[in-house]
């Protein structure tokens, strides 16, 4: 599921008339980068929730994304993708209820059109070195866990993080227990990426009480459901150290459209 109902107040006035993951990024609408990694791992369907100028994503897409080229910004040259066609498939928030669901919310929306283990990721954010693989679903279905994340060193805007990590369960690939950390506890806190592996168990009792499919449309923040499922050990999480920008910003995205494109 990928994430694109947000409204992008920071962005303004940029977002006053284009949704923020329609944005251009070296040459490619925003959201389209983790889309074509997604297709490059060999996943075939995308679930896209909407809100602000939710029309225009999908008039964008259409219910199929082929391969686009990427324009290098220095260059002018393109560079190619390679991969299957991915089916793309709309979870509308803003026409259904006039407004974002917040992101437990609308994956709860979401949640009949998706497996027992899906994805979740965000729209705007630019992750070019990120690898979705099938290895990484395959492990996460083998666990007991609820969700899977991957944490960034914390960027300028998010000094203090969000979670911490235990020793590694697994040292090979780093993978360990999130930790839900009291304020005052000294281990270091790390950033969600946005990006995770999630069971849909987690968006039903005891941990979520919306509703299947979120037919009142609920608002609802993913954080507390995370968090009580760390309390239980039940969320684990590596570190990914490759490139990781939020595009919250004019200026970050001014500074990624002036970096040489890059399709892997």
């Amino acid at each position: 599921m990928l994430l694109a109902a947000g409204r992008g107040e920071r962005m303004r006035p940029l977002t006053d008339t284009c949704p923020k993951p329609l944005l251009q990024v070296q040459g490619k609408p925003l959201m389209q980068w983790p889309m074509e990694a997604l297709a490059r791992g060999g996943f075939s369907d995308v679930v896209v929730n909407t809100a602000w100028l939710g029309e225009h994503i999908e008039q964008a897409f259409g219910s199929v994304l082929v391969p686009q080229p990427a324009l290098d910004m220095r260059s002018k040259l393109s560079i190619q993708e390679h991969f299957s066609p991915m089916q793309i498939r709309y979870s509308h928030e803003g026409r259904d209820f006039g407004a974002a669901l917040e992101t437990a919310g609308g994956i709860a929306r979401a949640l009949p059109m998706l497996g027992d283990a899906f994805w979740v990721l965000a729209g705007d954010v630019f992750a070019p070195d990120f690898a979705f693989t099938q290895a990484a679903v395959d492990r996460f279905i083998a666990s007991d866990m609820l969700a899977h994340l991957w944490l960034v060193p914390n960027p300028e805007h998010n000094p203090k993080g969000d979670f911490g990590l235990s020793a590694p369960t697994d040292p090979i690939d780093g993978v360990a227990l999130a930790l839900n950390l009291p304020q005052d506890d000294p281990q270091p806190r790390f950033t969600y990426s946005t990006i995770g592996l999630y069971r849909k168990a987690l968006f039903e009792p005891p941990w979520c009480d919306i509703a299947p499919g979120n037919p009142q449309g609920t608002k609802a923040a993913l954080a507390p459901l995370l968090r009580a499922a760390m309390g239980q050990a039940r969320v684990s999480a590596q570190l990914y150290t490759g490139r990781w920008t939020d595009v919250g910003t004019p200026q970050r995205l001014a500074q990624l459209n002036d970096q040489p494109a890059t399709a892997s």
